[in-house]
């Protein structure tokens, strides 16, 4: 067996598990997004006036239509998304859910979600939370129980910059190319019963 049967071999081989990878991201995503609609539903009046208040909000227009939509986005989306119904179409309003945040919400603070001041993309903001966190620990570590307060991990300052948001999209994108996958989504199986798959 030369080297482009193997290939061929292998790739077949490849084949019947390519619907692992999408059904990977779904799962992935599918929580990620319940918790953003769920969080934006139990505090709708919240998030409303979030969205239309041009001074500490978002300054978007018609706020309570938008917030609907993307309560509804986010919540009906992930269901779609975890039993992969639909999924080609529900990736593009989770998309656009996402650049939305992206460019909304995260842009002004850079890449970084977290900060990192060692990071090569690190910005001036980035850079100011170094001290910011250090001073934070010294007075956690003189006026607290520091040990019982980092049992669960250490204390991180939240940049909150689009990379959340980016790597999401890209991944909702990533969904919408393939589709819901071979074998483990709806999709696949309604496409198959009509002669599609």
């Amino acid at each position: 067996m030369d080297l482009t049967q193997l290939y061929k071999k292998f790739l077949g081989l490849v084949g019947n598990i390519e619907g692992l990878a999408p059904l990977a991201l779904r799962i992935y995503l599918a929580p990620i997004l319940l918790q953003a609609g769920y969080n934006k539903y139990s505090h709708f009046s919240d998030t409303v006036a979030w969205f239309g208040n041009p001074d500490w909000g978002l300054g978007l227009p018609f706020p309570a239509v938008m917030a609907t939509l993307a309560v509804g986005t986010e919540l009906v989306g992930s269901a779609l998304l975890l039993i992969g119904l639909a999924t080609r179409l529900v990736a593009i309003p989770l998309m656009v859910t996402m650049l939305v945040a992206a460019f909304t919400v995260h842009w002004e603070n850079g890449w970084l979600a977290i900060a990192d001041p060692s990071s090569w993309l690190a910005n001036e903001q980035v850079m100011a939370s170094a001290d910011k966190l250090s001073r934070a620990k010294e007075i956690l570590q003189e006026n607290g129980n520091y040990d019982w307060l980092t049992s669960s991990g250490n204390f991180v300052v939240l940049n909150n910059g689009i990379e959340f948001a980016i790597t999401y999209f890209l991944m909702l994108f990533a969904v919408f190319v393939m589709g819901g996958g071979r074998y483990f989504s709806l999709d696949y199986y309604i496409a198959k019963k009509n002669g599609l798959a």
